[in-house]
């Protein structure tokens, strides 16, 4: 077994693990699927964090336009309606105007929260330093 540690510039990534059998075009895949798994879980974990401070997402058709255009244009969010956080909400307007602006109670931010520095410390970059400094 063979360990190898992947970095960009001078940053350490993550380690992966392989043999030295492996083809490097399947070591190149794996190496590629890793890292673009770390980039979709931050992206997932950024979402969330956006999720608990001001709710889900507006339908695609209502991104980006102003109150006043969605109330000319009639246009409703039948998932805001139908997607009422768990133990209720507390409406607090997205500066962006991505989201509903329904943010979950305290406990349910305090979940997603938790649930999102569980993620980040899965791959986090300080394991490979740590990884390294055992051996």
């Amino acid at each position: 077994m063979v360990i190898i540690h992947i970095k960009h510039k001078d940053e350490s990534q993550f380690l992966i693990e392989s043999t030295l059998g492996t083809p490097i075009e399947n070591l190149v895949k794996s190496v590629v699927d890793m890292y673009n798994g770390r980039l979709k879980i931050g992206r997932i974990c950024a979402e969330m964090e956006e999720l608990a401070k001001h709710g889900t997402l507006y339908p695609p058709e209502i991104l980006g336009l102003t109150e006043e255009q969605v109330e000319e244009l009639k246009l409703t969010d039948p998932w805001g309606e139908k997607s009422i956080p768990s133990g209720g909400f507390t409406y607090w307007k997205d500066p962006v105007g991505r989201r509903n602006g329904k943010q979950p109670r305290k406990e349910m931010q305090d979940v997603l929260t938790n649930a999102v520095g569980d993620a980040k410390e899965m791959i986090s970059k300080k394991l490979v330093l740590q990884e390294c400094q055992k051996n």
